[in-house]
């Protein structure tokens, strides 16, 4: 098997249109509201879930965490931890949850500039995670990584290296060689954060077909018509959409209908509307907001984006402000509408999670490892904090998933 040399830098489609869109919340936009209860948890609901952690290993983590969250107390239990990968930071499950996959986080693997994904089989009993195969992601410094919905690729977003892989999934979950590399160019006016193209994420819609990546260096969202048999990623009729020069566009997620798409800006701290085409896949803007407050006048980047359980909010994490922003979507137009900001009771917070329920919101801060969970309500969109937390090192990536005992 394969080992990473580390350089360091700063079974079927309906259960992805079900559970998993829930769980991931925001990439595709799926609501609870649209499914059966017992289609998305089983005969009944849980009383927890478990939820992976994905983290960096330059300092004290050892890897990816398993954690049990109550569903009744917002209380965190370690279940177990998977070590010896390095720089996990950002996970994506299979459609059929018996795969899981992180990328590398690392400039170089197997001799050249490019980082990976490892590919790891998930204990149907508890959940634990066993090593299949590690791949090149044919970039450096892979941060994102998604799944279609067939369960057969994965698709891979590469800063340093500005590309983004599509790889492809064995019939034992491993992964294969690139079937689909795609090298973005350009640079935009941030000279030290945009003197290049920087893909940061890559999404795919909620109907398979589409493939949107946020390039920060270019202040571009690319599109591309996703070839679900092939694993290609083919020219859409709109190429890209350009938004405004020094944003630096991170992530995104769609709206409950898939008619709308949101993107965060890291570098304005701000979050763009877009009124999405599903059967073009183009993209036209509507609005504009900012995800801190008026008065705020400190150092700040967006990290994270993701919609509500129940479609009706939108929340987004800053770093620096060390807050959640939320908002307000009106289903008819997609226009938000500012709700306030709560502390995430952390430094930097990155990546964050809502529970498939509804009932809670987790908050990886990075810089003060932990994971703070807040109570959301449903009515108002408001969080309140728990005092439930859990102390993990380095913690970026939170991804939910029903019990599997």
């Amino acid at each position: 098997m394969k080992k990473i040399k580390y350089v360091s830098k700063a079974d079927n489609a309906s259960s992805r249109r079900d559970f998993l869109r829930c769980a991931s919340l925001g990439a595709l936009g799926v609501t609870l509201s649209e499914l059966p209860l017992n289609r998305v948890f089983g005969a009944q609901r849980p009383r927890e879930l478990l939820i992976y952690v994905g983290t960096y290993t330059t300092g004290k983590s050892e890897g990816i965490y398993l954690y049990r969250l109550n569903l009744a107390s917002g209380e965190l239990k370690h279940v177990a931890t998977t070590k010896g990968v390095v720089n996990p930071s950002f996970l994506t499950l299979a459609p059929s949850r018996r795969f899981l996959y992180a990328v590398n986080e690392v400039e170089e693997f197997a001799g050249k500039k490019s980082g990976a994904v490892s590919a790891f089989a998930v204990d149907q009993k508890n959940g634990e995670l066993r090593l299949l195969n590690q791949q090149a992601s044919f970039g450096a410094n892979p941060c994102y990584v998604d799944a279609d919905a067939g369960g057969k690729f994965v698709l891979v977003a590469n800063y340093t290296g500005g590309n983004v892989t599509v790889l492809p999934v064995q019939r034992d979950g491993s992964l294969g060689d690139a079937t689909d590399v795609r090298q973005y160019l350009g640079s935009s006016v941030n000279r030290e954060r945009q003197e290049g193209p920087h893909a940061h994420s890559i999404v795919l819609d909620p109907a398979n077909r589409f493939a949107y990546s946020c390039d920060l260096g270019t202040d571009k969202i690319m599109i591309f018509r996703f070839d679900a048999r092939n694993g290609k990623l083919l020219p859409s009729e709109q190429p890209w959409m350009q938004v405004e020069p020094g944003s630096g566009p991170r992530h995104l997620t769609f709206d409950a209908s898939g008619k709308y798409l949101f993107v965060l800006n890291e570098l304005h701290s701000s979050v763009g509307v877009f009124k999405r085409d599903p059967e073009k896949g183009s993209l036209r803007e509507l609005q504009i907001l900012s995800t801190l407050p008026k008065d705020f006048t400190g150092t700040n980047t967006g990290a994270d984006i993701h919609v509500s359980a129940d479609g009706r909010f939108l929340y987004c994490s800053n770093r620096g402000h060390d807050s959640i922003a939320g908002f307000k979507i009106d289903p008819r137009s997609g226009a938000l509408t500012a709700l306030g900001h709560e502390s995430t009771r952390g430094m930097t917070p990155r990546n964050f999670a809502i529970d498939p329920t509804g009932a809670f919101l987790l908050v990886a801060n990075q810089k003060s490892d932990n994971i703070v969970v807040f109570r959301l309500d449903q009515k108002t969109g408001q969080l309140s904090a728990t005092g439930q937390l859990a102390q993990v090192p380095a913690p970026v990536c939170l991804k939910f998933t029903e019990p599997f005992s």
